[in-house]
């Protein structure tokens, strides 16, 4: 990337771990980084509020003894449930 686009390769470096701090991309050791989701159209300032509840929530399960799995457990079921309201 960092050829193709004439860069600072620290900027590109940044860019990548931004964008894995966001859950939007993952390292793989050896390959590369590889994009793994996107923001959708919402803008900046809900997406940003929508984290800090996420964060605030993360936080509360920690405090409660959840590990990692059970979390992305309890949110995969949260998110099936609230778009299956939509569609019915």
């Amino acid at each position: 990337m960092v050829d193709r686009l004439a860069i600072n390769p620290n900027t590109v470096l940044k860019a990548y771990r931004d964008l894995e701090r966001q859950g939007l991309a993952v390292g793989r050791p050896g390959l590369g980084t590889f994009i793994q989701g996107t923001l959708g159209v919402a803008t900046v300032a809900a997406q940003e509020k929508t984290r800090a509840e996420l964060a605030r929530v993360v936080h509360a399960g920690r405090a409660a003894d959840l590990d990692r799995e059970d979390l992305k457990a309890l949110f995969a079921a949260v998110l099936d449930e609230a778009y299956r309201e939509d569609i019915a």
